[in-house]
């Protein structure tokens, strides 16, 4: 079953966040088990507040040692495994790309990030190289503004597409129901409107992301069949 890592070199890019949105987008229609390899656990601190979707399952005792076995039980178990690799380039994090089907770099629109984006990206091709088959994968730009591009972002952009990058068309935008989520638990859909603003504009900006990734899926997939 596919096996989706999210992963990044740097903190506070929004990795757990979109982690997050990917599970609980797909388990409105299948079961899905989230792999929280963060040593921080923030997936584990949402699904015990309210409202954990019934179709996700949280595993949170992943390490170096056993993360291909936690990955390979997972996905002999649901139909999506999504983990929530730890914040730095570990041999935890490599592990986790040879497993996985997709691998998702979250990144914001600045230099400094994009530099970090560029290590992730470094590491995924050595492990290609390693496991001798390609590694789908792609950078999401995250916390950009759904009104206002600025040239820096622009710029970035450009710069990452010359270089053969592949980016997500969707970007997820700074949004507060996405923080809200890890305030009052639950998903998009059960946060109560009075209380928070725009969820569906959020929502629609996540089920896009997830939407893509399915379809990288798909490619990748093809891809494999084409090189076997």
């Amino acid at each position: 079953m596919p096996v989706i890592s999210f992963i990044s070199p740097k903190g506070g890019v929004g990795k757990t966040t979109a982690a997050t949105l990917m599970a609980t987008q797909l388990a409105r229609k299948a079961k899905v088990i989230v792999i929280d390899a963060d040593p921080n656990r923030p997936i584990l601190a949402w699904s015990q507040l309210a409202d954990c979707p019934a179709n996700i399952s949280i595993v949170s005792d992943a390490n170096q040692e056993n993360i291909l076995d936690k990955i390979e039980e997972a996905a002999a178990e649901a139909p999506f495994v999504v983990v929530d690799c730890e914040g730095t380039a570990s041999l935890t994090v490599a592990y986790a790309i040879g497993a996985s089907d997709l691998v998702v770099v979250p990144t914001q629109g600045s230099q400094l990030d994009a530099k970090q984006a560029a290590k992730a990206l470094s590491l995924i091709k050595n492990t290609e190289r390693q496991s001798r088959r390609p590694i789908p994968h792609a950078v999401l730009l995250t916390r950009t503004n759904p009104v206002i591009k600025p040239r820096t972002l622009s710029a970035i952009h450009e710069q990452l597409h010359s270089h053969g990058i592949k980016l997500f068309n969707t970007q997820l935008h700074e949004r507060e129901s996405f923080k809200a989520m890890f305030s009052f638990g639950g998903t998009l859909e059960t946060l109560d409107p009075k209380q928070v603003a725009n969820i569906d504009k959020a929502i629609a900006n996540a089920r896009d992301f997830v939407s893509e990734a399915i379809e990288l899926l798909k490619e990748g997939q093809n891809l494999q069949q084409e090189v076997a």
